[in-house]
């Protein structure tokens, strides 16, 4: 009998978004799911370094990894137990 897996996290596109609309919409995006829900979330903004782990620490979600990519950003943000 072998494990069953979770679906991988969904992709958000915020790409082309500037400050402070990939926050709000976030917040948005990650209210409307479960505790331990996982959501990548991919940016071009380059404030968004600075904006989703303030975001993140601020509403009790887990910044679980960021990545570089070519032209922006990925998020990978697990969603907390309050929102």
């Amino acid at each position: 009998m072998h494990e069953q897996r979770a679906k991988p996290p969904a992709i958000y596109d915020l790409k082309g978004l500037n400050c402070p609309l990939p926050v709000l919409k976030a917040r948005k995006r990650l209210a409307a799911m479960r505790p331990g829900g996982r959501l990548w979330l991919e940016t071009t903004d380059p404030l968004a370094v600075i904006d989703i782990p303030a975001f993140c620490a601020d509403a009790g979600h887990q910044l679980v990894e960021t990545a570089a990519v070519t032209g922006g950003h990925r998020f990978l943000v697990e969603r907390g137990s309050a929102a």
